[in-house]
């Protein structure tokens, strides 16, 4: 766990802590004098359980966050949301400030330790559970190249993204093969489980049919860029996990490319659960409309949740899947057809 290293240091209150997730070790840090910002939901709502004043996005910060004394960025693998991160962290203190930078070798702490030794003073380097804390002393004036500074990317199509949300420089090949395999008209009411920054919503609001589409997101920065892309009255903006996701009502149509990662970890039965939500919000007679890796065993959750299941398409690297007569109860198994 990252937060091990955060007992080898002694930040001046209040804190502001940059990335810290829900099991990072934040016991040396008050909860009445530590602000935190945590993008994903999961994370944001556990923290908060925990006393911590949170704030979605870096966006977010000057406007609702109290001037921070010390600041400790936790560094992601991105390496343009780690500079943002940096960035965002350093325009919040004053001159003379502390700044911990925090990180696994895999995310790349190294690099950013050199990198930032080129910038300003470095000090109190200590190396521990595979990885680095290390303290900046906050120059006075830019010391930050200005591309440190998040900004949203446009992409062709004119949609925006942000830095450290997913496929950010550009349409994920997964989501262009799902929706080349969508119908030409689509239901009436749909959700797109793990909705991003909104590509596949707007591909989904191009067909005819839609009168209301869900888009949820775990994300807030995802969900913030997915908030310009998708202007169109019938869409509807859920900053939440996707995996408990509901409705007061069932919908008639699910479409997603569910993510098989947690953070850093590989965990294959996130994809398991997505399937599960999407099962639960749908009545019998609804569809649910995925691609996923082909190598991920997603077969038994599919055939656990709905009655009637086939691969309607795909590549070597991708499968389609639609999927209907969704139930809560385990039945016998059905093979999995393909046409």
């Amino acid at each position: 766990m990252a937060g091990s290293r955060l007992d080898l240091i002694a930040p001046e209150a209040p804190a502001l802590l940059i990335g810290a997730r829900a099991d990072s070790d934040l016991s040396g840090f008050d909860p009445a004098s530590t602000t935190i910002v945590q993008a994903m939901r999961t994370d944001h709502d556990a923290l908060a359980a925990r006393g911590f004043a949170l704030v979605p996005t870096l966006a977010d910060l000057s406007r609702n966050a109290p001037a921070p004394r010390s600041a400790v960025v936790f560094l992601p693998r991105a390496r343009a949301l780690a500079r943002a991160r940096i960035a965002a962290a350093a325009a919040a203190l004053p001159a003379g400030a502390f700044l911990w930078i925090d990180g696994q070798k895999t995310d790349g702490i190294d690099s950013m330790l050199k990198e930032l030794r080129g910038l300003a003073p470095v000090d109190d380097v200590q190396s521990r559970a595979h990885g680095k804390i290390f303290r900046v002393t906050v120059p006075g004036g830019g010391w930050l190249p200005a591309d440190w500074t998040a900004t949203d990317m446009e992409l062709p199509g004119g949609f925006v993204t942000r830095p450290g949300v997913f496929s950010a420089d550009g349409v994920d090949p997964a989501s262009e093969l799902l929706a080349a395999h969508l119908p030409a008209k689509m239901p009436t009411r749909v959700v797109d489980l793990g909705a991003g920054w909104g590509w596949l919503a707007a591909q989904v609001l191009a067909r005819p049919g839609v009168e209301a589409l869900h888009l949820v997101e775990a994300d807030a920065d995802a969900l913030a860029c997915a908030r310009r892309n998708v202007a169109d009255a019938r869409a509807r903006f859920h900053w939440a996990d996707a995996t408990s996701f509901t409705l007061p009502e069932p919908v008639n149509g699910v479409v997603m490319n569910p993510p098989f990662h947690d953070g850093r970890a590989a965990d294959p039965k996130l994809g398991a659960r997505f399937i599960r939500a999407a099962a639960g919000l749908l009545t019998g007679a609804g569809r649910l409309w995925m691609v996923a890796n082909r190598h991920l065993p997603y077969e038994a959750a599919l055939a656990e949740h709905f009655a009637d299941v086939a691969e309607i398409g795909g590549d070597n690297r991708f499968k389609i899947i639609s999927a209907t007569g969704a139930r809560r109860a385990a039945p016998a198994r059905p093979r999995l057809r393909r046409r």
